[in-house]
């Protein structure tokens, strides 16, 4: 066995996490599926538990010795039950997409009908987008929002009368407003489909108590366990009791082996984190700082997609402007804003070079910033975009990052 730091056995590996850690630390992160995980998440994903392989679930394994490995994933179950109100959890599923996909082939057979969100309309690739294994494997039907950028509940009710799907799935990847979920439980029982919410996004909003939380109704909810959760990369299955056999016999042995133990400890920890008084503090302050985001760029004469937000992002059409999301993203990252490029409803352009780009906030406020610098941070922005040929200002604005940065602390603990 290797006995020697990873400095001094790989030292172009540690320098590259180097220069990421000075990357994050010293730039302004807003991808909104992106967050800043504790110290302590980073303990345990470094831990001897990635050693053990644990295949089955608690008290049921297929190997020995996983008696402490069983305390390790009951206390994540355990845990995420209390924060969502869930009959039945399953925190094996290795990301956000594979606890999807679990999800289909545990509860639908091959070509049945699933209805969801258009990815253009702020949907996400599982959800049924043509370029996707699974739309060989079931029928997807995209439904999308109105003109107003909200979700159409009537043509929704339509459609599932007209297509009669298996399942109902709600929610989105850059989709910036609240979900009624009775009332599409609703629609879902009026056609005899279960119904599926993939909350990946907003766990962390919903677990903060600041959205509305489709667990006690829905049948299945999916999550990622990063993102607003602010856990380690992961997923997660909740469902009603009776569907935990089909899910759990989905997730191992049907499509994932030996679990990722040190992950899952992440995971118990996040939670716990999730169930400190703080942590609604934190969800709320996300939310308070979208919104300075969404006043600032409305005054500066942008069009915000789905009329602004009741989450973490914003949707951004930035073309009236005169840019593309493609030149927008460059020009941020060369001033240490990271964002990323993001299609608009019905773009008419390429997802490599959209009309769009999509921010959010819960990195930022994780790292203690507030309203007051969010005001200075979509000043930053405009400036950059209004002036995103100009070497001299992206040089200008990348040194106020840093000196906004160094104000708010990262990870003082791993200077070397």
């Amino acid at each position: 066995m290797n006995k020697q730091k990873l400095s001094q056995f790989d030292p172009d590996i540690q320098d590259a996490i180097n220069k990421e850690l000075d990357r994050q630390e010293h730039g302004l992160e807003m991808i909104p599926s992106e967050n800043f995980v504790s110290l302590a998440v980073l303990d345990s994903l470094g831990s001897i538990l990635t050693n053990k392989y644990s295949e089955g679930y608690p008290g049921k394994r297929y190997y020995g010795g996983c008696e402490f490995i069983d305390i390790v994933e009951q206390l994540a179950i355990d845990r995420a039950k209390e924060i969502f109100g869930a009959e039945h959890v399953n925190v094996q599923p290795l990301s956000g997409a594979p606890a999807n996909i679990a999800v289909y082939f545990g509860l639908l057979e091959p070509g049945d009908t699933i209805l969801g969100m258009d990815l253009s309309h702020g949907g996400h690739l599982t959800h049924g987008h043509p370029v996707t294994h699974m739309t060989k494997v079931f029928n997807f039907i995209r439904y999308k929002t109105n003109s107003e950028g909200k979700i159409d509940l009537d043509n929704l009710r339509a459609m599932a009368i007209e297509h009669k799907p298996k399942l109902i799935l709600v929610g989105y990847s850059a989709y910036s407003r609240e979900i009624e979920y009775e009332k599409i439980k609703a629609i879902a029982d009026e056609v005899g489909a279960m119904t599926m919410a993939d909350i990946a996004h907003i766990a962390g909003l919903i677990a903060g108590g600041e959205m509305n939380n489709p667990v006690p109704i829905f049948d299945v909810v999916t999550t990622t366990t990063h993102k607003t959760l602010r856990g380690p990369r992961g997923g997660m299955i909740m469902c009603k009791e009776k569907f935990a056999k089909q899910i759990d016999k989905s997730v191992f042995p049907g499509f994932q082996g030996g679990p990722h133990e040190n992950n899952i400890a992440g995971k118990a920890i996040a939670f716990k984190e999730a169930l400190q008084p703080d942590f609604k503090t934190y969800a709320k302050q996300i939310k308070a700082n979208a919104k300075v985001l969404e006043r600032k760029f409305n005054e500066f004469g942008y069009k915000l997609c789905f009329g602004g937000t009741d989450n973490h992002l914003l949707l951004i059409d930035v073309t009236p402007k005169g840019i593309t999301g493609k030149i927008a993203e460059k020009a941020l990252d060369k001033a240490a804003i990271t964002i990323n490029k993001n299609m608009i409803p019905d773009d008419t352009r390429s997802p490599f070079d959209p009309s769009g780009i999509r921010l959010g906030t819960p990195a930022l406020t994780t790292r203690g910033m507030k309203e007051p610098e969010m005001e200075i941070v979509a000043d930053m922005i405009e400036r950059v975009l209004m002036n995103h040929e100009d070497a001299e200002v992206l040089a200008q604005v990348k040194q106020e990052v840093k000196e906004l940065t160094e104000k708010f602390p990262l990870y003082p603990e791993l200077k070397k």
